[in-house]
């Protein structure tokens, strides 16, 4: 299995209503989680790249579903983080129509990529994110992230709670995560390689 070259990133298109979704051969691979979970983060730190996806000091700055292709042999989306109290309630309407639109279409993904913070309970809003992915019926990994901020005794009771919380079965990886030091990026990319 050759190699997947994620320096060959490029950005695609920002899709704003569902008939800009992408309809490609390419598997996709979806990243969702809430808004200041440091999903860019994880983004970039899985590409190697300091700003590929846009770092924002306000959270909540994907309003839209963004498509990257990697090395010209599958897709990254990234949709926008949710479950932020700053936006309008028009706003997170818009995004609850988007996203009902992107899941009721399930040949848009091939493998799920949910992050969560490692830090805390999954939320209500995280709650129905994992739900939307199982109905979906494609491939799920979960990604605890912010591992750095946790003593190593806080690490397996908060992934216990995380799995119980979502109600991850035992064949959904649960990786922890590190967008800061690098941790759990090449268990991540082992996962998004099974796809090739």
């Amino acid at each position: 299995m050759a190699s997947l070259n994620v320096n060959r990133a490029e950005f695609v298109l920002s899709a704003a209503s569902p008939g800009q979704f992408l309809h490609t051969a390419l598997p996709a691979v979806v990243f969702a989680g809430k808004s200041n979970v440091g999903k860019s983060s994880v983004l970039n730190r899985l590409l190697n790249r300091r700003n590929f996806a846009r770092v924002g000091a306000s959270p909540g700055k994907t309003v839209h579903v963004n498509y990257f292709r990697i090395d010209d042999r599958l897709l990254f989306v990234d949709l926008p983080g949710y479950g932020y109290a700053k936006v309008s309630q028009s706003e997170k309407e818009r995004w609850g129509r988007l996203m009902e639109s992107f899941f009721a279409e399930k040949e848009l993904m091939d493998l799920g990529v949910m992050i969560v913070d490692a830090r805390h309970k999954p939320t209500a809003d995280d709650i129905t994110m994992a739900a939307w992915f199982k109905q979906s019926a494609c491939r799920l990994v979960v990604v605890a992230n912010k591992l750095d901020k946790l003593k190593k005794s806080e690490i397996e009771p908060n992934l216990a709670l995380i799995r119980q919380t979502l109600e991850l079965s035992e064949d959904v990886p649960l990786i922890p995560f590190s967008a800061e030091k690098g941790t759990g990026r090449e268990e991540l990319l082992a996962q998004i390689m099974t796809l090739l």
